[in-house]
């Protein structure tokens, strides 16, 4: 039934406000219609208006097409709305009892935040939300044949709103769920940061006897292309059977989805804003593959599934920290600020071998000086802080910063706040950001580990014509 357009209320324009609000009062199409609209060049968009979260812009009316995708169209492009129909939404998942076998692992999926799987209401066009093992049983029922799952929601914010606080509780409760007796434990999370997280629970969670598996996902669950369901059903696999009792990170491995890649949380970065296959080990090689059948280690060097060892839970932080992205024609003041701010610690993620310019020199040593504590790592990503090579790296040496070889900057950023966590003694300081904790520095780097598939080289374009069929 259609709501008569002369009496939409508030509640049926959801989230809408400002000039987007008028817009649609005046056309007369509330939330869930189902709607024909013509832009300003006669484009036709066919769909189901969706609500809005209030805090985005009162510019655009948002459409779930039937593709099944959302677009958002701003409202000086619309011309014309033909309402053809109207669907109520139901927001609710109806919860199935999820079922328990004893021969199953028991797996706690910790959530911190955003959807871990949802179900795309094809009546309304809704994407239903799940978290509890009910929900996600109706969303995903085939979690019911990987394990027995129990779901516990601590945090329900943006992953770019974590911070060292919530680090610390999510560390914790990754030690009270193991003494638990969990044999893995989830951690949902959204991508975005999601290896700054992976990075400080490496460090805050010492000896885990049972795998610890972050995963997200780059797609919504009303996306045709979703990855939602199945890097959740990887990384129940990963934690409640795989062989690997560390801190990684389960997404899509190719751009299909014929697999996942299981990657150390101290060695991985997100390397691409929207595709699903955007997590990558850097400096390494992935830890293993999973897929429906299994896992198959890729990297023998790791720590083991052990039942018998015992849970160190170390969650201490001092978070003045920061990371400072050198480039040419940097100017002191920008270190002097960052002293004065009060911050202790200080990341550089510096050109080539580890260098800065020289106009720093007498700010690093101002730092310093100051006990601040100085780390040196490349921008390359790739490669090592090799600072003996030049008079530049030398000289950097002889002022107190301390290159840390091949450890990513944002692995750095959470070693080093961290460490000051226990102590601000420089000697202290130095030796425990270069010894090797969880994996976050290597003796080496793969030979067949950094490569660069150029696209449009002859070459390149019959590999992945051969195997990305």
């Amino acid at each position: 039934m259609t709501p008569a357009t002369s009496a939409i209320t508030d509640e049926q324009l959801r989230g809408y406000k400002g000039r987007a609000r008028e817009k649609m009062r005046a056309l007369g199409v509330p939330v869930w219609s189902e709607v024909k609209i013509t832009n300003d060049r006669g484009n036709v968009f066919e769909g189901v208006i969706l609500p809005r979260s209030e805090t985005f812009d009162d510019l655009h009316v948002v459409v779930k097409l039937k593709t099944g995708y959302n677009v958002g169209i701003h409202v000086d492009r619309i011309a014309s709305a033909e309402q053809t129909g109207y669907k109520e939404a139901i927001y609710r998942i109806p919860e199935k009892a999820f079922p328990t076998n004893p021969g199953l692992p028991k797996v706690t999926l910790l959530g911190t935040g955003g959807t871990i799987a949802s179900r795309l209401d094809y009546r309304t066009g809704a994407v239903i939300p799940a978290f509890t093992p009910g929900e996600l049983y109706g969303a995903v029922p085939e979690l019911a044949g990987l394990c027995n799952l129990s779901t516990i929601k601590l945090f329900g914010i943006f992953s770019e709103n974590m911070a060292w606080p919530q680090y610390a509780e999510l560390a914790k409760a990754v030690g009270a769920e193991i003494e638990k007796g969990a044999d893995g434990i989830v951690v949902g999370h959204g991508t975005d940061t999601m290896g700054h997280t992976a990075a400080v629970l490496s460090f805050m969670v010492q000896d885990s006897p049972v795998p610890i598996v972050m995963v997200g996902s780059q797609r919504s669950s009303d996306r045709p292309s979703s990855d939602a369901a199945l890097n959740l059903m990887h990384a129940m696999i990963a934690a409640g059977r795989g062989p690997i009792a560390e801190v990684q990170i389960c997404m899509f491995g190719p751009t299909s989805d014929r697999y996942g890649l299981l990657h150390r949380g101290t060695r991985c970065r997100k390397m691409h804003s929207s595709i699903r296959s955007t997590f990558r080990s850097v400096g390494c090689l992935p830890l293993a593959r999973v897929d429906r059948q299994g896992i198959e280690v890729i990297d023998p060097d790791h720590k083991a599934r052990d039942p018998s060892r015992q849970v160190r839970i170390d969650p201490v932080y001092d978070d003045r920290v920061t990371i400072l992205y050198f480039y040419p024609g940097m100017k002191p003041d920008l270190v002097d600020a960052i002293v004065g701010a009060g911050y202790k610690g200080i990341v550089i993620a510096g050109t080539g071998l580890g260098h800065v310019n020289r106009p720093l020199f007498d700010a690093v040593k101002r730092a310093v000086d100051a006990g601040v504590h100085l780390m040196m790592t490349v921008q390359t990503l790739w490669g090592y802080a090799q600072m003996y090579v030049y008079d530049t790296g030398r000289d950097l040496l002889e002022l107190g910063v301390v290159p840390l070889d091949n450890m990513l900057p944002e692995t750095a950023l959470i070693k080093l706040g961290w460490v000051l966590g226990h102590t601000h003694d420089r000697a202290q300081v130095s030796h425990l950001m270069r010894a090797v904790v969880s994996g976050e520095i290597t003796p080496r780097e793969p030979h067949d580990g950094y490569l660069i598939l150029q696209g449009g080289l002859p070459e390149v374009i019959e590999w992945t014509e051969r195997t990305l069929k």
